[in-house]
């Protein structure tokens, strides 16, 4: 239900008596391209996700800069009712931000003092919380010609009136709907003209074939849908034209029953002057395409950057950044659109820092690779061909028949986390994670959900003795990594790259192996948030830390800069979890351990003062289960099923979803109806009936009390350790 809460006029009586002159005030979300393209003449706004329609996350900004941040501190905040993952960027038009949320919640608010104008709750179909793999987020919303665009969890796309917050449609953007199609959408529409483009994700589940789409920005009717990998030829012939192509790349006995994956679930850029949009695609499905001895192929257009035209959504170019991909690296890093010097001639470039390790610059006119050098330690490749720019096979890197060290693990060198490029200084500020994996090939298909069948474990995480059960007898760390360079622990990392050399300017070692995107600002700054609470500012050129401020809740998200009334603020969404949060219990070291995860938008200012912190988390004793007379059968029954199906988002720890050992009584003798009925889908639980059954949902509660008596005896109070910086 659409809720709305107006900041102009409180009601038509009030307009009456004593006015309120809405001629002095600009209609609520007036961006067009006209205005995107002259924003540098404003340099107080914010109007898309990246700030400009470049993507490149810079604001122009200088009130704030090197010599005064110091005195930056707290502005005001607004509490959205969360404790997921929170991911996107608020956007600032004509004094109103407007803010996405975890499933598809948008809020307008007061960019001068937080106060709400405005909610919208998109109602979704809970059980697409299901399907999320890697919580239920949302990284970002479009504001266009008066309108909001929202793609919500379970794929619906939402045009929203701007000053109102009023619903003016909905439109269905899957292709197909069900367990057999496990879509969602996380990532935010981009305008193309008069089009809002949209991907969805699913790969990581059976059944979901990568597409990006089309939809009219007016009426939400479909345009064109672009289908990024074959479907089983079994059921006919390709229907584009990119996709017969495309077909004779794919080993003749893939098992198509994992779709084909290459979605697009981020990483969308249009420029309005060539008429195209880019897209990077995800990983390919099944993860492992030489499993049951297939011989594997390049997988078109699998972990790949496309170029599509926006007029008839045809393949104008593509660059394949790793051919045959097996170790889940997505391209679906967003892409920053910049005009380089390149051998003295002026290119129009795309640049992205890839999950595989690699910075490349194309032009994105022709896809031709003009620069692509590794921003972290890479051993997957030997390297990639100077003149054809593909990738060199490392048999070291083939983990079919045995475990593999292998650098960067399925986390990236960079994910989802916004960089950032200055202009000024020539740069880019990239989120690195130097995070190696090992890859292990599970044999036992269905061990997790969906196309979850290669184990990457970090190299902190892996305990062969402790996998031994799972995954049988494991080689030592020692020994798989005798010949790595790679580093033994994972590292975040602030790296500032010259893009055109893959020079390293400067680099900052990160709180955690996994914190926020990037924002540079013309005042000689770079501002990022991390996992432990604390937004952290470093000079642009030479990365000397200046300031950070300490919040109290994990920061994932990029931060923005705008000005009103005179005054420049910092402003940044703070809430733990997406991968990390949702996978299991939230490290010691972040403040989520400590702080309640209360997810808020933080403004900041100069002169402000200490940030409010959220109540420090309390974790009561393990209370007690009730009794079972369940065997030991059962009991095992209920792990296995368990790990298949509740561990990726059900941690047995302190995190962001219950721990489902902690399960009351009243609790247990509701399982069958959570479980089969999904009679908590409103808070994203879906049903499960499809998979399991009530026999399944007796072995799921058995082993939950089994668990919890040993939580009893092991831990019952579950002491928390300091937090570290």
């Amino acid at each position: 239900m659409t809720r709305t809460v107006f900041g102009y006029c409180a009601a038509l009586l009030l307009l009456t008596v004593v006015g309120c002159h809405r001629a002095s005030t600009p209609p609520a979300g007036q961006v067009d391209a006209a205005r995107l393209a002259a924003i540098a003449s404003e340099p107080g706004e914010w109007l898309a996700a990246g700030r400009d329609g470049e993507g490149t996350y810079h604001s122009p900004l200088r009130e704030i800069n090197a010599t005064n941040v110091s005195t930056l501190g707290y502005a005001w905040q607004y509490n959205l009712n969360t404790r997921r993952g929170l991911e996107s960027t608020p956007l600032v038009v004509d004094g109103t931000m407007y803010v996405s949320a975890p499933f598809g919640h948008v809020y307008a608010l007061d960019a001068k003092n937080g106060a709400l104008r405005w909610h919208y709750d998109p109602e979704i179909d809970g059980q697409y919380g299901r399907y999320a793999c890697c919580d239920a987020v949302n990284r970002g919303l479009a504001v266009w010609k008066g309108r909001v665009y929202i793609a919500a969890l379970d794929g619906y796309l939402h045009a929203i009136d701007a000053a109102t917050g009023h619903r003016l449609f909905k439109v269905d953007t899957l292709p197909a709907r069900g367990p057999q199609h496990p879509y969602t959408i996380t990532g935010a529409p981009v305008m193309a003209g008069d089009a809002v483009i949209i991907g969805a994700a699913g790969a990581d589940f059976d059944g979901a074939p990568g597409y990006v789409g089309a939809w009219d920005a007016t009426t939400g009717q479909a345009r064109w849908r672009f289908y990024t990998v074959p479907r089983d030829p079994k059921d006919g012939p390709q229907t584009q034209a990119h996709l017969q192509r495309a077909l004779p790349s794919w080993d003749a006995r893939h098992d198509w029953s994992a779709g084909g994956g290459g979605t697009v679930w981020d990483g969308i850029s249009y420029d309005p002057a060539l008429g195209l949009v880019y897209v990077g695609t995800g990983n390919g499905a099944p993860y492992d395409i030489q499993k049951d001895g297939r011989t594997g192929g390049d997988d078109l257009y699998a972990a790949s950057i496309l170029a599509i035209r926006v007029q008839d959504g045809s393949l104008a170019w593509y660059y394949q950044a790793t051919p045959g991909d097996a170790w889940d690296y997505d391209n679906t890093q967003k892409f920053i659109l910049a005009n380089l010097d390149i051998d003295g001639h002026p290119r129009k470039v795309l640049m992205q820092a890839a999950k595989n390790g690699f910075l490349y610059v194309l032009d994105r006119a022709t896809g031709e690779v003009l620069a692509a050098h590794n921003y972290v330690y890479v051993d997957w490749t030997l390297g990639l061909d100077p003149i054809t720019h593909r990738p060199r096979p490392n048999p070291a890197a083939q983990y079919t028949h045995t475990p593999r060290f292998i650098a960067p693990g399925m986390a990236g060198g960079h994910n989802w986390q916004p960089m950032s490029y200055s202009p000024t200084t020539g740069l880019v500020y990239i989120p690195a994670l130097e995070a190696p994996m090992v890859y292990v090939e599970s044999n036992q298909k269905g061990l997790l959900e969906g196309a979850f069948d290669v184990f990457g474990i970090f190299p902190e995480d892996y305990d062969p003795a402790g996998l031994k059960a799972l995954l049988g007898p494991l080689p030592s760390l020692d020994h798989l990594a005798k010949n790595s360079q790679a580093t033994h622990r994972s590292i975040g990392l602030l790296r500032a790259v010259e893009p055109k050399t893959g020079r390293v300017a400067w680099e900052s070692v990160g709180a955690t192996s996994w914190d926020g995107g990037v924002l540079s600002t013309a005042g000689n700054l770079v501002l990022q948030g991390d996992a432990t609470g604390h937004l952290n500012v470093y000079t642009a050129d030479h990365g000397q830390r200046l300031a950070s401020l300490d919040i109290g809740t994990g920061i994932l998200a990029a931060p923005m800069t705008y000005r009103i009334d005179g005054v420049q603020y910092v402003a940044v969404l703070a809430g733990y979890g997406g991968a990390t949060g949702v996978a299991g219990v939230f490290p010691p070291q972040t403040a989520a351990a400590h702080f309640e995860n209360q997810g808020r938008v933080i403004a900041f200012r100069l002169g402000g003062g200490a940030t409010p912190k959220p109540p420090v988390v309390v974790v009561p004793p393990m209370p007690t289960p009730p009794a079972s007379t369940a065997d030991a059968a059962t009991i095992d029954k209920g792990g296995a099923l368990y790990q298949k199906y509740c561990a990726r988002c059900h941690a047995m720890g302190y995190g962001m979803l219950p721990d489902l050992r902690r399960l009351t009584p009243e609790k247990h003798a509701l399982l069958a109806d959570i479980v089969l009925k999904g009679v908590f889908s409103a808070r994203g639980m879906g049903r499960f009936d499809d998979v399991l059954n009530a026999k399944d949902v007796a072995a799921l509660s058995a082993y939950f009390i089994a668990e919890a008596k040993k939580a009893q005896t092991a831990d019952p109070h579950r002491a928390m350790p300091a937090l570290a910086h």
